[in-house]
């Protein structure tokens, strides 16, 4: 079959690199693709949102399947928009519905799902300009610390823990008044604070049926020990030694089963992954929040370590045969460790030549996957602020984090970063 990837990232070449392997791909397309995904399919320069240019694609090339990658055209509603158009409506697009994306594209609307299914989260309130005095005095009145965060998209930036009520207040004010994250703060959430290890696990659901492929530990601060601001993640394990048969019986019975029967009870149209962001405390798993597709840079570690075929996984959850699948991993563990800009995540700068890409891929087992890149005529450049990644299996994680940084030892362009701690708290 021709199959389409929507999107130009680590995960959309993590995605490429998988589904290229199923000999049920012939064709495959990337729109619009990086330097990476370049090798592996065709890219094309239409950009996510421009569903009209994505459809006149889909029809030149007799697409079969479209994989959405990023969040921003699943909560625009790309899925409908195939769905409902009669020369697309037979082309399997993995994602859900405009509707259902709302468990991504609101926090508000997917704690309100939560708490019609039981299904274990933090405590919350949320709050507009309208009853912003409320929001205040329930600040003011909460115990610290405290969570904050933007109801709609805010890539990747809206949430704020703050470790005084001044902060709080602070951030509070600057998200609803001055409308720090536009539209998207305009509602805010706030929660009750867990302590806890974050980890995530991924589903594909054919919204009445699923099939777990794989879970992992992201590392969300930008200094070694966890310590500094927030990035989209600067590396991930799996498998996470904690996440044991015990630890997943409670988050399937507690969290996955309630989710898929609350989406197929409210009738919600969902065809494609579920990103649950869980805390783990003290060994019971609670919902921080729901994505509607795969994370990044955790498709980079969980789609290496997956050894079943996706595209096959993918046609399943179309034509009604996921029940019956067979997940199969592969034995080793393995790690990926991303190299980013020199500032990230605040300002930095584009266009810098990357060297040593060729010579990370001999390595043994490791895999070089390419998030912020771009050509400069034949040259690959840095065009972003998390660089690539490189992943590597290892007989245990340390051994896969340590592949995978001898890779990452290859490659170098200016201002390249990297944590040296990824999985330390696994470390024999």
């Amino acid at each position: 079959m021709n199959i389409l990837i929507i999107g130009s990232g680590g995960r959309e070449h993590a995605l490429a690199w998988k589904m290229a392997q199923s000999h049920h791909c012939d064709q495959l397309f990337i729109a619009p693709g990086n330097p990476g995904t370049a090798s592996i399919g065709t890219n094309v320069a239409i950009q996510i949102n421009d569903f009209v240019g994505l459809k006149n694609l889909v029809l030149e090339h007799a697409i079969d399947m479209i994989v959405v990658g990023p969040e921003d055209p699943l909560v625009n509603g790309i899925f409908d928009y195939f769905a409902k158009d009669e020369e697309t409506k037979h082309v399997n697009v993995i994602g859900p519905s405009q509707e259902a994306a709302q468990l991504e594209g609101s926090k508000a609307f997917s704690k309100h799902f939560m708490q019609r299914h039981a299904i274990p989260t933090a405590s919350y309130a949320e709050f507009t300009h309208v009853n912003y005095a409320e929001g205040v005095e329930y600040i003011k009145a909460h115990s610290l610390p405290i969570v904050l965060k933007a109801d709609g998209l805010a890539a990747g930036k809206g949430v704020i823990i703050a470790f005084t009520h001044q902060e709080a207040l602070a951030s509070f004010e600057d998200m609803i008044q001055n409308k720090q994250f536009g539209e998207a703060s305009s509602k805010v959430v706030i929660e009750q604070f867990l302590e806890g290890i974050e980890v995530s696990v991924f589903a594909l659901t054919d919204g009445f049926n699923y099939q777990i492929i794989g879970h992992a530990k992201d590392y969300k601060r930008i200094g070694e020990g966890d310590t500094g601001l927030n990035t989209g993640g600067m590396g991930c394990v799996s498998p996470v030694p904690f996440m044991d048969q015990t630890f997943m019986k409670k988050v399937e019975e507690r969290i996955v089963k309630p989710t898929i029967k609350g989406i197929q009870s409210e009738n919600l149209t969902y065809k494609g992954f579920v990103f649950f962001g869980l805390m783990n405390c003290g060994g019971e798993p609670y919902v921080i929040e729901y994505n509607c597709r795969l994370g990044d840079p955790e498709t980079e570690v969980i789609l290496p370590r997956l050894q079943t075929d996706l595209v096959s996984l993918l046609a399943a959850a179309d034509n009604g045969t996921l029940e019956d699948v067979n997940i199969e991993y592969h034995a080793a563990a393995f790690a990926t460790v991303m190299a980013v800009s020199g500032g990230y995540p605040g300002a930095y700068e584009k266009g810098f030549i990357i060297n040593g890409l060729a010579e990370a891929s001999t390595i043994a087992g490791a895999l070089v996957f390419q998030a912020g890149t771009g050509f400069k005529e034949d040259t690959i450049i840095t065009n972003g602020g998390r660089v690539l990644t490189t992943t590597a299996q290892g007989a245990t994680l340390q051994d896969a984090v340590d592949n995978a940084q001898k890779a990452l030892a290859k490659i170098h362009f200016d201002g390249m970063y990297f944590r040296k701690d990824i999985g330390f708290e696994f470390k024999a």
